[in-house]
Formats: structure tokens, C-alpha cells, sequence
């Protein structure tokens, strides 16, 4: 089979699983929430509501897209695609399974090998603030603007955090490639050697997609929606399915540097990749349905006072180990 088409099936089955992980995860939230607090979930389309993400779909494929007076067009429609392009393009570099062997030639399960494959993610997440902040400003309104301003503001304060967490992982297996973290955990995964980083990351990666309780830029109470406050029919579909994307992107990568990734007994690899998945997705979805939402004053405090000062902590205590213990 050429190298070519090798390519363009794993492209169209890594980012179409992506999609519909993420359209399921709708349901699974709704799920989730009834079961915590006890009240009825979608139980009408299809057998247990299984179909409501699909009748949702089409519901919003032929609703009436609105469009604010004085709004700039262009950027109002093209904003929710800068958002959602790069959440779908992060999990390029996630390996998601061992080699395996079709029509005689071995095929590794993962998109792309990039040698600095958690700097490419990233870049990436870094362009996905780009799409809300525009279309906050495009919708010209007063509302989406505040809620696009404290996007920009959080996700810049807790990227910081976000990858010195990963600094340690990065610095015991000694390469930037995610298949080559995921081939370091052989033995022991590396929960166990960076403990306060990963606590680190799961915190970072809840704020970097606008998750509770760190859903600031949304805020309805304050910002009747935030950023996509004008936004409708499939627009809002596309900023929807993007943050969800974005959680199943963090997942993958908190899974693959954490917690071995694909690797695991019994099990398919693939089916133990996406068992790590889904029990962050349950992380998010279960402190979404608890926790009250914070105050943009402690929002930032714990980002910058507390989170920071405890990435550079555990890099530093890090660096004094692998030097004493020469690892």
C-alpha cells in the first residue's frame, strides 16, 4: 500500500474518531450530570438518548444563523474554524497505538512522528485563544469583548504552567516526542515519578479549555454567554465542537505522558488508550457538575501566585534528582 494512502486513512480515522468522541461527549456530559445530580438525562432519541447528539447536529445544521448589525462578516463566520483547526490538528502527533502490520508493512499508529511533538501541541492550543478572541471583537458587542479578554488573559497565565508541568516528564525521558515518552513508560508509568506535575497539568489543562470551574470567559451569570453570546445555528455548533476536541486532546496528552499512554495488560492497545481517555473526559465532566465557578480575582491569584510558582518548584526539584541520582 503506498505511503501515501497509509497517510490518508489515518488521517480520516484519527480525526474522524475525534469528531465523534467528541459529539458523544456531549452525551456522556448530560449523562453525567443527571446520574450526580439526580435528574433525567437525554432518554427519548434512540436507546438511552444514544441519537440526541445526532438529532442535535441537525438541529443546528438548519437553524437561522443571526448576524449582529455592524459585525464583521468575515470574521464573525471565519473565527469558530481558527478555533477549531487547530483542536483538530493537536492530536496529529498523539500516538494512540503500537505498530501494527498491514498488507506486510508495519504502519505505527499516530498521524505524524514529530521529534518535538509536545512543542508542535503547544502552538497549536496557543492559536485556538486567536479564534475567540476574534470572534468576540468581530460580534461587536460588549459582552462576547469582556468574555474574549478574559480568554486571552487565562489562557496566557495558565500555558505557562502547562508546560513547565510537562518539564519534568520531558527532562526524565529525555525527548520531546510523544512516542518516544510513551516508549519510556515501559516499565513505570510516570504518574509515579512526577506526581506533583501531573496534579499540575490536570489543573492547567481544566483552565486551558475553559472547563469549570475555570469557564470564565463563558460566565453566563455575568456575560449572558461570553464570547459567543451572538453566535448561532452551526457557528456555535463550531466553537462547541472545538472546546470539546480540545478536551479529548489534553486527555490524550495527559494520558500519554502520565500514564503510559496506550500501554497497558489484556487489553488492545487502542482500548486502553481510549479507557484514559474517557476517564479524564468523566474528571471534567464530574468537577463540572460540583464545583462552583471562581472569581476572575482568585482565577488569576491561583494561576500566577500559586500554580507557577509550583511548576518552577517541581522542574527545579526535578533537574537536582536526575543530577543526583543520575537517571
Amino acid at each position: 500500500m503506498p505511503e501515501l494512502v497509509i497517510i490518508l486513512v489515518k488521517i480520516l480515522v484519527a480525526f474522524g474518531a475525534l469528531i465523534l468522541i467528541a459529539a458523544y461527549m456531549t452525551w456522556m456530559e448530560r449523562r453525567v450530570f443527571a446520574l450526580v445530580q439526580v435528574r433525567y438525562g437525554p432518554n427519548r432519541v434512540g436507546l438511552a438518548g444514544l441519537l440526541q447528539p445526532i438529532a442535535d447536529g441537525i438541529k443546528l445544521m438548519f437553524k437561522e444563523t443571526i448576524i449582529p448589525d455592524r459585525a464583521d462578516k468575515f470574521l464573525f463566520y471565519f473565527a469558530p474554524a481558527i478555533t477549531l483547526i487547530p483542536a483538530l490538528a493537536a492530536f496529529a502527533v498523539v500516538p494512540f497505538g503500537d505498530t501494527v502490520t498491514i498488507f506486510g508493512k508495519k504502519v505505527d499508529l499516530l498521524i505524524a512522528d514529530v521529534n518535538v511533538g509536545i512543542l508542535y501541541i503547544f502552538a497549536l492550543s496557543g492559536m485556538g485563544v486567536y479564534g475567540v478572541v476574534l470572534g468576540a471583537w468581530a460580534s461587536n458587542s460588549k459582552y462576547p469583548l469582556l468574555g474574549g479578554l478574559r480568554s486571552s488573559a487565562q489562557l496566557i497565565s495558565y500555558e505557562l504552567s502547562l508546560g513547565l508541568s510537562l518539564l519534568g516528564v520531558v527532562m526524565i525521558s529525555g525527548t520531546l516526542s510523544l512516542k518516544g515518552i510513551v516508549a519510556g513508560q515501559a516499565n513505570l508509568p510516570y504518574i509515579f515519578l512526577q506526581p506533583v506535575g501531573f496534579l499540575l497539568f490536570l489543573v492547567c489543562m481544566i483552565a486551558e479549555t475553559n472547563r469549570a470551574p475555570f469557564d470564565l470567559p463563558e460566565a453566563e451569570s455575568e456575560l449572558t454567554g461570553g464570547f459567543h453570546t451572538e453566535y448561532s445555528s452551526m457557528n456555535f455548533a463550531t466553537y462547541f465542537l472545538a472546546e470539546y476536541c480540545n478536551m479529548v486532546t489534553f486527555s490524550a496528552v495527559a494520558a500519554t505522558f502520565f500514564l503510559g499512554g496506550w500501554r497497558g495488560p489484556i487489553l488492545p492497545p487502542v482500548v486502553w488508550f481510549l479507557l484514559k481517555i474517557l476517564a479524564f473526559m468523566f474528571f471534567f465532566m464530574w468537577l463540572r457538575a460540583t464545583t462552583p465557578r471562581l472569581r476572575y480575582d482568585q482565577l488569576m491569584a491561583f494561576g500566577w501566585k500559586v500554580l507557577l510558582p509550583l511548576s518552577i518548584l517541581n522542574v527545579i526539584a526535578t533537574a537536582v534528582i536526575i543530577v543526583m541520582f543520575d537517571l
